[in-house]
């Protein structure tokens, strides 16, 4: 499968640029999602690619081939709408084997692709229902096919698990993930959620506002967000993000919040030496927080706080602390969450080596 590349995209509506000088590029085999809010500019790009819009500036690759400016219909791609975007009128066959009858393939090649995808995607006895009797799982696996039969070059998804319920999404992530692997098709993939790019995705692509925020390993814009925007974006809960001072003591480094806790800053990686009273932004997320009042032995800070409730998920819990006119969000076992109670005065410990600092101005990583 080839290499996609984007250089130097720019696309605009009118007054309005939606992408800006944008470079992308997506290794044979890998399996890249487009991360990112509502109006980011993830699905502007992915229909640049398919050929579903013009580009204003820049040009789009794929191999050795320059795309920009063909019809969809060569541009060697298949693609699986957000919509299905089945036809009513005909059979899971029918719909199956539509394009390659179009694009005038043999009649034995036809039904030999038709039957390997029928069989790849377990959906064989199918073959004869219409759209409207089967369920929707069943439709995204037809869409899947449908876009499988090509042996196109390329694979794009727009967010084609956002009309199935918790437990179908559950099963096509595996589905898609054991096809990728099966079949190692080089995929770009759409998506507004985090489960979704951070289980699926070899690259995630974090975008806002048009801009790629931060392309990376899901463990790398995990564990090492580029921003602000990515921090608060990526996780759930949220990494709590606390607004603070640098402070040197005893020849150590202090983050000094406004509420007067501190925090042990001396084993981070700078990228430069901090500065006295320069404010920063401390990233912790809820998860690395020991068990409230337990004892952890090198703390980098510990805090003394009221509850002010706890949410159960069944297998996981989360509490609540104040902090401030805000909150601080950290992981509890959820047979502990049972016994906490609102007002509660819980002390919870940060360890050493896990919090993120940005600079309080421009919200990059420091």
């Amino acid at each position: 499968m080839p290499r996609v590349s984007f250089e130097n995209i720019v696309k605009s509506y009118g007054g309005l640029t939606v992408l800006d000088d944008l470079n992308l590029s997506v290794e044979h085999g890998e399996f890249l999602v487009l991360l990112g809010p509502s109006g980011c500019g993830k699905t502007t790009l992915l229909n640049l690619l398919a050929g579903l819009a013009d580009v204003t500036d820049g040009r789009i690759v794929i191999g050795e081939r320059d795309v920009t400016d063909l019809d969809p219909k060569d541009r060697g791609l298949a693609m699986v709408f957000q919509s299905y975007a089945l036809y009513p009128t005909k059979s899971v066959r029918g719909n199956l084997k539509f394009g390659l009858s179009a694009a005038k393939l043999p009649r034995e090649e036809i039904a030999r692709r038709v039957d390997w995808a029928a069989k790849l995607l377990q959906i064989e006895p199918l073959m004869d229902r219409r759209p409207s009797q089967l369920s929707g799982g069943q439709r995204q696996r037809v869409a899947i096919g449908r876009a499988l039969v090509k042996h196109a070059d390329v694979l794009l998804f727009d967010e084609p698990l956002s009309n199935l319920d918790a437990k179908l999404r559950t099963e096509m992530r595996l589905e898609i993930m054991r096809l990728h692997d099966e079949l190692n098709p080089t995929v770009v993939y759409v998506t507004h959620d985090q489960i979704e790019a951070m289980t699926m995705a070899t690259k995630i692509a974090v975008m806002n506002g048009g801009v790629i925020q931060q392309f990376g390993t899901p463990d790398e814009v995990y564990e090492t967000p580029a921003n602000l925007f990515v921090a608060g974006f990526i996780g759930a809960p949220a990494m709590n993000l606390k607004e603070a001072r640098i402070a040197k003591a005893d020849g150590g480094v202090e983050g000094v919040f406004a509420t007067g806790a501190r925090i042990a800053l001396d084993d981070y990686a700078f990228a430069r030496a901090p500065q006295e009273g320069a404010p920063i932004v401390v990233g912790m997320r809820p998860e690395h927080f020991g068990a409230p009042n337990a004892t952890l032995d090198g703390a980098a800070g510990r805090f003394v706080l009221p509850l002010q409730h706890t949410e159960r998920t069944g297998s996981d819990a989360t509490g609540y602390l104040h902090w401030g006119e805000g909150l601080l969000s950290h992981r509890v076992e959820p047979g502990d969450a049972a016994r906490l109670r609102p007002g509660q005065t819980i002390s919870v410990a940060f360890p050493r080596g896990k919090a993120n600092l940005f600079d309080a101005a421009s919200g990059e990583r420091l």
